[in-house]
């Protein structure tokens, strides 16, 4: 009797069963679910109105490149190219970061240059290199379609001109505030399934904290937070790391922020190849051994690396469901498209 009592007591598990679980939780934070109080509140008709403008591509003066074209949302929220093609089919100067879970960032673009998604969603209309167009001409193709001044006089009530270039960047925030990725199997975790995780990504997510990464990498976004020199012992090669681009530099103007870049988060790495802001590393496990090198000084072994990256494939969630929006056509008044092939691109 005394041993099936003890067999059966052995089956309960007790409140540290999961030390490891405990420390996780104490550098992270699960991504909540929607109609959780830690998300934020969303005007449902701007986010309605976000959306259509995410999908817009005649806010681009080609009429061809849209936000989604750069943060697909069919793909995980980026482009998989090593560095977005834009107007005139320039090539940008950085790899395009996801768009899911980018409301959890302290600040957006891999140098932080703005402060939230509607000051970031600015950036990319007006440049020269990606849509290239103006708040002017914006304005003018949104006034230009009824059924869009509509949106903007229901998003924006009371506004004696609510078609704005401001209000554009406003209504897609709202929208990017909903593409968010819960319900990952490191989440389902963090929450007391103890089964989420393999053995293998326990041991990788043990290493992720003990090697050091978490000390970049964390809260819920697990980065997005705080800025870093890449290559803090061992700076990588000019193919990863182009001595042209000295990251938030050209912000700061501050001589030790040369180099210095926003640690990137880690939510849905795996599906976010290639890596960096050069995107110049298209395997994950590479990365890892690289960011071992070239952040921590530390060689990671095989193993380590094949645990970590395990690790950090589970922090893939649920992708947002967004369905493609139906555009109003244009009138004869909406600003007809420059060519890409007169826009310097060649054709």
């Amino acid at each position: 009797m005394t041993g099936l009592l003890l067999a059966a007591l052995m089956q309960i598990p007790s409140a540290g069963a999961e030390p490891l679980r405990d420390r996780a939780n104490d550098l992270f934070n699960p991504i909540p679910v929607a109609g959780d109080p830690a998300t934020r509140s969303v005007n449902e008709d701007q986010a309605e109105l976000g959306k259509m403008l995410f999908f817009e591509p005649r806010l681009s003066a080609s009429h061809l490149i849209s936000c989604n074209t750069c943060h697909n949302v069919g793909f995980g929220g980026h482009d998989y190219l090593p560095t977005s093609i834009g107007h005139g089919w320039q090539r940008g100067p950085r790899n395009s970061p996801t768009v899911f879970n980018a409301v959890f960032n302290a600040a957006q673009f891999w140098d932080g240059r703005a402060a939230d998604l509607a000051e970031q969603a600015k950036g990319p209309v007006q440049a020269s290199v990606e849509m290239s167009s103006t708040p002017e001409r914006v304005t003018a193709t949104l006034n230009s379609m009824p059924a869009y001044v509509e949106r903007f006089r229901t998003a924006f009530p009371g506004e004696p001109d609510p078609v704005s270039f401001e209000n554009m960047a406003l209504a897609i925030e709202a929208f990017e505030t909903t593409l968010t990725t819960p319900g990952s199997a490191f989440d389902q975790y963090l929450l007391g399934d103890d089964a989420a995780l393999s053995d293998e990504q326990k041991n990788g997510l043990a290493l992720f904290m003990d090697k050091g990464c978490a000390a970049c990498h964390t809260g819920v976004n697990f980065g997005g937070q705080h800025y870093f020199p890449f290559g803090l012992i061992a700076k990588p090669g000019a193919d990863i790391l182009p001595v042209g681009d000295k990251g938030r530099f050209a912000v700061t103007r501050t001589a030790t922020d040369e180099y210095v870049f926003r640690a990137a988060p880690l939510r849905n790495v795996a599906l976010t190849a290639p890596y960096f802001h050069s995107g110049a590393v298209w395997s994950l496990e590479e990365a890892v051994a690289i960011m071992g090198r070239s952040q921590l000084g530390a060689e990671l072994n095989a193993q380590e690396i094949r645990q970590i990256t395990a690790f950090l494939e589970s922090l893939s969630g649920e992708p947002p469901r967004v369905s493609y929006p139906l555009l109003p056509p244009s009138t004869a008044e909406t600003p007809k498209p420059d060519l890409l092939w007169q826009a310097g691109g060649g054709h």
